[in-house]
């Protein structure tokens, strides 16, 4: 957290700190349900008013605010590199055949009674391997959209089940960025953390997949319409040399994610598996690909759900989401150097008189960050360290810190319609995020549930005594 020494310089009250919260909350809502424009300019207006407010009021420095801005875009300038990366992907995959393959196939094999439960499974598997929510979503997660189309799944309903199972690999997978960083800042290590996740993580995602199992009662009721599935896969087999071959790419990427390769070189080494199947298998010359790079895959199969499935990807499609990216990030910027956000989570604390109330009011503070900055990285790093002195007085397991800011932070994420991750899977799959919120059961039940372990007690560690003295010294004697 940033901490100025100018004298001059005031504390932000609570009341002061939530101006600027309430100002992008209204202003967002107001813009998606009654206006029907884009987010970046509610977000830059609040970005404004909290710097009004951090200036004039408060004390700081312009020069102090605008590196406040850049020190938060440099955050998160990976996640904004993958993004970009991700559209060249999506279009390398689909021109290469890949992805039209795996629908393909996905529609010959994927029995409609299970559907909804197996993409919530397989994309939980990738995750796991890949590490990464974003790729998850961005490759097979379009693939399995695809399929669920041509058994009259809707595509909002999928991208719940898709994006229940991607998270569960972000927040449990080894190689994920989110995973390494949450007990990094609590002061556990990698895989105690994770052991500790288990419980809350396999409770919510079994009764995701219930739950999908329900809904999907829905669906198989009906007759499948077979002409529907024989015309997409009529559509795709006359459009891409449909072969069991351009599976391969997949398989070789979860191998290297697994051999923890880096995410950029691997990300890269995928858009090149998808240039060689688009050059070797559909025959494409280098002015259609590099158009399909640049701009995005257009489609033109002659099917109308095909054609609006797999015209997507390119570099220019996420300039939309890297704009929205800098205008959240921006906002938060401000909000964390004035010593705003830090006002609001000192507010929160002081509401949790028992352990209990004390890992809800982690979470709670957890959620409330990526509302404020739009970025989950932040919520984990800014909270971590807010707390984590907190759960060292109390006698509490730093793993207790770390599950928290995942059971809140990471997977709530996707769901707040201006976050970096919901901008980028949303622009990936071709569903909005109040779209397919309401279907992500594993994402809004995993806080619940890691509520009521928290109020039971049940698998919150403590300290013993020797454990609190060899970790944080003298508990007896609080730091005020």
């Amino acid at each position: 957290m940033h901490t100025d020494t100018k004298s001059d310089v005031k504390t932000p009250s609570l009341f002061v700190s939530l101006i600027p919260i309430f100002t992008v909350i209204i202003l967002l809502l107001s813009s998606l349900f009654v206006f029907d424009i884009d987010i970046q300019i509610p977000l830059i207006i609040a970005t404004v008013v909290a710097s009004l407010i951090a200036v004039i009021y408060l004390g700081y420095s312009w020069n102090e605010i605008e590196q406040g801005i850049f020190d938060s875009i440099q955050s998160a300038m990976q996640a904004i590199l993958i993004a970009c990366i991700i559209g060249f992907i999506i279009a390398s995959w689909i021109i290469g055949g890949i992805v039209p393959t795996i629908i393909y196939y996905g529609l010959k094999l994927l029995s409609p009674n299970y559907f909804l439960v197996t993409c919530l499974v397989i994309s939980a598997v990738v995750g796991v391997a890949t590490g990464s929510s974003w790729t998850t979503c961005g490759t097979i997660g379009i693939a399995l959209i695809g399929i669920g189309l041509g058994l009259n799944i809707p595509s909002e309903v999928t991208a719940g089940a898709v994006i229940s199972g991607a998270f569960v690999g972000d927040k449990m997978s080894p190689f994920s960025d989110t995973t390494n960083l949450a007990p990094a800042v609590s002061g556990t290590t990698l895989f105690v953390h994770i052991k500790n996740m288990m419980w809350t993580t396999m409770t919510s995602f079994m009764l995701s997949g219930i739950i999908f199992q329900i809904i999907n009662f829905k669906y198989t009721s009906n007759t499948i319409n077979q002409n529907s599935i024989d015309a997409i896969m009529r559509a795709l087999n006359s459009s891409f040399n449909i072969n069991i071959f351009l599976l391969l790419p997949v398989i070789i990427i979860v191998i290297i994610m697994i051999k923890q390769v880096p995410a950029i070189p691997g990300l890269l080494f995928s858009v090149l598996l998808g240039l060689i199947c688009a050059v070797v298998f559909q025959h494409a010359d280098i002015s259609t690909i590099g158009k399909a790079l640049e701009y995005g895959y257009i489609a033109n199969t002659g099917n109308e759900t095909v054609n609006n499935l797999l015209t997507r990807g390119g570099m220019q499609n996420m300039m939309w989401t890297v704009s929205l990216i800098f205008c959240s990030l921006s906002f938060g910027g401000v909000m964390e150097r004035s010593g705003m956000l830090n006002s609001i989570a000192e507010g929160i604390m002081k509401l949790a008189k028992n352990n209990a109330l004390l890992i809800i009011s982690t979470m709670v503070t957890s959620i409330c960050v990526t509302l404020s900055t739009g970025e989950q990285y932040l919520s984990i790093l800014i909270t971590g360290k807010m707390y984590k002195d907190e759960y060292k007085y109390r006698g509490l397991a730093p793993q207790n810190l770390s599950r928290a800011l995942e059971d809140a932070g990471t997977i709530t994420s996707p769901l707040i319609p201006w976050s970096t991750c919901a901008v980028a899977i949303s622009t990936y799959m071709g569903v909005a995020p109040l779209e397919y919120l309401p279907y992500c059961f594993m994402n809004l039940l995993n806080p619940i549930v890691a509520a009521v372990f928290a109020i039971s007690g049940f698998k919150v560690i403590k300290l013993n005594k020797e454990k609190k003295f060899k970790i944080g010294g003298n508990y007896e004697k609080r730091e005020s």
